[in-house]
């Protein structure tokens, strides 16, 4: 992927982030001009948010090699005891990976969780994706794989060809001794139920691809008997529903089983490639940056029009910048081209675009943590994911280090902000030419910002408001900086290093730092 000819423009653009909401509002100065700079302040009014830290989230799927051939491959030489590979597990617990979906996505709209546990297992022909599934890794296998790893399991039910009474069950398997399915697990060698918490009903089940689609009027009755069956098994539950923030699908399903939920399930993937590979270049994902935060706010209204803001929370818990390679997908066709997924693991693909894009969705995320808790990668291995698994080892994708920085440098609270920044225009389509969250410990004795700089050729100038976080005269602050020679830089099997978070000083020159083009840059104060 070649950068083309630079066709964008700087105009100002001022933009306030006031208790965790932005809104981009332009500025009165002309093209170009050096009126406005880029800054930040802290607003003194605003309270800190603790955020969840569940907005790092993970998704897996039974879809290609994410899990056979991806964290599970009993033939592969990083096998562990279990069948999962070793290399995949130690690479997830260095990004702390605090919560994870499965086993799917439109899988589990004809998925039956019985065929996938105990000794004598068949294996299942999977109708979404035309394969067949040979079902070795269940739910006992993903419980143990997460207690590997000491992340949280989240389990998305069956509310396309399966029925209320089907995911009930799936609860009294995981979280009771009693019954015919607590007695069954036992009978399975697991003496101790998995007490598992967060639980969604359904997949998408509003869209036409889905198989068990639901009509609006259909969904909002089927979550509520859902619901209402899961509960009676355990009582606190975090129950999950598939929703969008299209106030004609989702205000119908709060009506009717808003007393239920604890999260509204949305889906958001940004650069679309579904039938065709026509990858978005840098500039085209940049431009795509403002999304995620628009989304959150939709989301909002509705959680406001229904009564539930507070009450529900938002989940986005199938997020990428880029959509799925699957042609014909959901259509009636012949001479299926199962080859042409493999298009999704061309690793020159994810670039730094990719990186940049997850870090502004994890900074919306950030500034919106009283309404968005938590948030879902999608997936984490292959098939676009993080982390890339072949037979001699895996390669850390861009966002792999976009997910480790996140997860292992920010402090617990948001600091809310008003910032002002230049913007990046390519034709009729513009964006801020930063993106900025800032964080503080409890005692606000320690801070750290992070800044994304999307300008793809040019150093970017931040001034800080080192007053208003109880600094004095600063001269340089410690920094670790994820970038590239180019914007169109990847990590490849055999240069596995293009792309990797530095440390560095920089100096602070009028409570100013010089951000290096394209780049996701932390500091440190």
């Amino acid at each position: 992927m070649k950068m083309k000819s630079k066709v964008f423009s700087i105009v100002g653009v001022l933009l306030l982030q006031m208790s965790g909401l932005a809104t981009v509002v332009p500025a009165a100065v002309k093209e170009g001009s050096s009126s406005v700079t880029n800054r930040f302040m802290v607003d003194s009014e605003a309270k800190a948010m603790k955020y969840n830290p569940m907005i790092f989230g993970q998704f897996i799927e039974h879809f290609d090699t994410q899990v056979y051939g991806g964290i599970y491959d009993p033939k592969s030489k990083f096998a562990d005891e279990d069948g999962f590979r070793t290399d995949v597990i130690e690479a997830l617990k260095e990004i702390k990976m605090p919560i994870v979906r499965w086993p799917g996505g439109c899988f589990v709209s004809t998925y039956h969780w019985k065929g996938g546990v105990g000794p004598k297992r068949v294996p299942a022909y999977d109708k979404s994706w035309q394969v067949e599934d040979p079902n070795t890794f269940g739910t006992d296998e993903f419980i143990k794989w997460c207690r590997k790893i000491g992340t949280e399991p989240y389990i998305c039910t069956n509310a396309g060809t399966g029925t209320p009474e089907e995911m009930s069950d799936w609860v009294e398997y995981c979280n009771l001794n009693i019954g015919q399915y607590g007695r069954m697990r036992k009978a399975n060698g697991h003496a101790e139920p998995y007490n598992v918490k967060y639980w969604s009903i359904g997949n998408e089940n509003y869209g036409a691809w889905e198989l068990g689609a639901r009509t609006v009027e259909e969904w909002g009755p089927m979550v509520a008997e859902s619901a209402k069956l899961m509960r009676s098994v355990t009582k606190d539950l975090k129950l999950f529903a598939a929703a969008t923030n299209s106030k004609s699908w989702s205000l119908p399903l709060l009506k009717k089983a808003g007393k239920y939920l604890d999260y509204m399930s949305i889906h958001g993937y940004w650069d679309p490639l579904h039938h065709y590979n026509n990858v978005t270049d840098y500039m085209g994902c940049m431009l795509r940056t403002d999304g995620p935060e628009q989304s959150i706010q939709k989301g909002i209204d509705v959680l406001e029009e229904a009564g539930y803001r507070g009450k529900i929370k938002l989940a986005f818990d199938e997020w990428n910048l880029r959509g799925w390679h699957h042609p014909w997908h959901g259509e009636i066709r012949k001479g299926f081209e199962l080859e042409a997924r493999r298009k999704n693991d061309i690793n020159s693909t994810y670039t730094l675009a990719d990186a940049l894009f997850s870090a502004c969705f994890l900074n919306a995320c950030l500034r919106n943590a009283s309404d968005v808790e938590i948030a879902c990668f999608s997936p984490i291995v292959n098939t676009r994911g993080a982390i890339f698994v072949h037979p001699d080892g895996i390669l850390k994708r861009t966002t792999f280090y976009t997910f480790q920085m996140y997860t292992n440098r920010l402090e617990e609270f948001v600091i809310p902000v008003k910032s002002s920044f230049e913007c990046l225009t390519v034709g009729d389509k513009s964006t801020g030419v930063l993106d900025v969250i800032l964080t503080a410990n409890k005692e606000k004795s320690r801070y750290v910002c992070a800044v994304v700089n999307k300008d793809p050729e040019q150093n970017r100038t931040l001034t800080l408001d080192f007053e208003g976080m109880g600094i004095k005269d600063p001269r340089n602050v410690s920094a670790v900086v994820l970038s590239g020679k180019t914007p169109d830089d990847y990590n490849e099997v055999g240069d596995e290093n293009r792309v990797v978070p530095q440390e560095k000083k920089m100096a602070v020159t009028d409570n100013s730092v010089t951000l290096p083009p394209h780049s996701l840059v932390f500091l440190y104060f």
